[in-house]
């Protein structure tokens, strides 16, 4: 979603100018500050990134606004959450972002944030959920908060009032398998996905009632993934029923079908890094693909060599996936977004606290267009 302009409904240009001529009026403007439009309010070319922080307790909201062949970033806000901030999702329906972290000092772990007309948040309202999270999402009607954490492997469901503020948890499961990183309904908010890391190694799939929010297995519950892939991350195709999961220990990309009745069934594979990249000491993290369908890119961390990379694939008419290449990136890129237009990416170097925005070509190949300082182990991120 992009980001509105303030509209003054009360006030008339034409008007104003029938009564004063032009230099008169900006006088009058710039004598009275309650006039001017905000500082915070911008083109809506640009697009709004929030970012909670893993090293402190705040969202950091920096607003790109792209020029040329550049991108200007700027820290627009810097909002106190009370708790290190771990994981993001945005629900437009309320106009609310929902933050996971660690447990602060007054025993809050979670926040929603409302944001205003202009998308900006104001101040954040704690919540206690029962767990913190790898992921958070809302449904697609904007009814239930999903959250899985990742050392428990739980997956936890929430309603949400009028307001978009979640009550005590209602649905879950707890298959009694740890490393659970990612939940997403799917587009048509029937099905859920929880993928699996390291030695669980898993895709578990549920059929999700969007009345209730309850889970039900599927059969199988787990689909099975190739031995040491690690499903990690997920994205959906925007028109074809295919779903593309990071695989976080083969460093690549796996593509699974969906069938009417949710159920997953593995199509493709396509390794991001060549045959000589180091053997260990590399992981794969987030995944993400533009609006159009058309690019995908996935994150590869080199956590102990130099070895950190965006992941490009072009995507097919029929959903498959050609390697691109790698484009460089700062240390321990972990989080990623497009932006609502298709036109640039952002990504986070959790070790070298950097934000890095790429803009992306018409052929899908990343330029690094600018770079800004953030806080230290920020892991997730969201566009608006």
């Amino acid at each position: 979603m992009s980001l509105h302009r303030p509209r003054f409904s009360w006030f008339s240009p034409f008007s104003w100018f029938s009564r004063f001529s032009w230099r008169v009026a900006v006088a009058c403007w710039l004598a009275c500050g309650w006039l001017a439009i905000p500082a915070e309010a911008h083109s809506a070319d640009g697009f709004t990134l929030f970012l909670p922080s893993g090293s402190e307790q705040r969202l950091l909201v920096v607003r790109a606004q792209p020029a040329s062949d550049r991108v200007t970033l700027e820290t627009v806000r810097v909002l106190d959450l009370g708790f290190r901030g771990r994981t993001i999702t945005a629900d437009a329906k309320h106009r609310l972002l929902y933050v996971s972290g660690e447990q602060g000092k007054d025993g809050h772990n979670a926040a929603v944030v409302p944001l205003d007309e202009a998308g900006l948040p104001q101040a954040s309202k704690p919540v206690s959920l029962d767990r913190a999270y790898s992921s958070l999402s809302t449904d697609r009607a904007g009814r239930f908060l999903l959250g899985c954490n990742y050392m428990a492997g739980a997956v936890d469901v929430f309603p949400l009032d009028a307001d978009g503020f979640p009550g005590k948890r209602i649905h879950g499961r707890d298959e009694g398998r740890k490393y659970a990183h990612c939940v997403l309904p799917s587009p048509d908010n029937r099905f859920v996905y929880i993928p699996y890391v390291k030695e669980m190694n898993a895709l578990y799939q549920y059929g999700f009632d969007p009345a209730t929010g309850a889970l039900t297995p599927l059969d199988p519950l787990d689909v099975g993934p190739p031995a040491d892939s690690g499903p990690r991350h997920l994205v959906y195709h925007p028109r074809l029923p295919l779903v593309y999961f990071s695989e976080e220990q083969s460093l690549g990309v796996s593509i699974y079908r969906r069938a009417e009745d949710g159920r997953l069934s593995l199509w493709q594979r396509s390794r991001a890094v060549p045959a000589d990249a180091p053997g260990s000491g590399l992981s794969s993290s987030d995944i993400v693909i533009t609006p159009d369908g058309r690019h995908l890119y996935a994150g590869i961390r080199g956590h102990e060599h130099a070895y950190d990379f965006i992941a490009c694939y072009s995507v097919g008419d029929d959903g498959s996936l050609a390697a691109r290449g790698l484009v460089p990136a700062d240390k321990i890129p972990w989080g990623m977004v497009v932006s609502p237009d298709g036109r640039h990416l952002a990504a986070t170097g959790a070790e070298s606290a950097t934000l890095m925005v790429y803009a992306i070509a018409a052929d899908g190949s990343l330029t690094r267009a600018a770079t800004l300082p953030i806080d230290k182990g920020i892991t997730d991120i969201v566009a608006r």
